[in-house]
């Protein structure tokens, strides 16, 4: 079955950098787009950053446009979020979503667990 494990996540200082992976399993991972999805505290999903099947194209959130890179390497399996510049509001759980699919009446995909990012002085 589909897995997908994030790791990464923990307490930074505002101005700081993290670094998300995600390891997928259970699919063939090269064939799919992959996304990052957030959630903070008290607040609804925030859809982060998607990258193709191949990592040729990759689409941000204005929110973090300028700040954030996501990658993959297909060869292992994995996607990435580089996060520079953190800010106190991009604290959550950041999520890792095989296939995201976002309808008005919700949202479907494989989703991972999740890992805490907090940015706090």
């Amino acid at each position: 079955q589909v897995m997908l494990v994030e790791s990464g996540g923990g307490l930074v200082q505002p101005g700081g950098s993290l670094r998300l992976s995600c390891a997928a399993s259970g699919f063939t991972f090269s064939s799919y787009a992959m996304s990052w999805v957030r959630q903070a505290p008290g607040k609804g999903r925030e859809w982060v950053s998607d990258i193709s099947s191949r990592g040729l194209s990759t689409y941000y959130a204005d929110s973090v446009k300028g700040r954030f890179t996501i990658s993959r390497d297909n060869a292992k399996n994995t996607v990435y979020l580089q996060m520079n510049s953190l800010k106190p509001e991009d604290t959550a759980v950041y999520y890792c979503v095989k296939d995201l699919r976002r309808y008005a009446t919700g949202w479907s995909g494989s989703w991972g667990q999740g890992t805490q990012v907090t940015v706090s002085s």
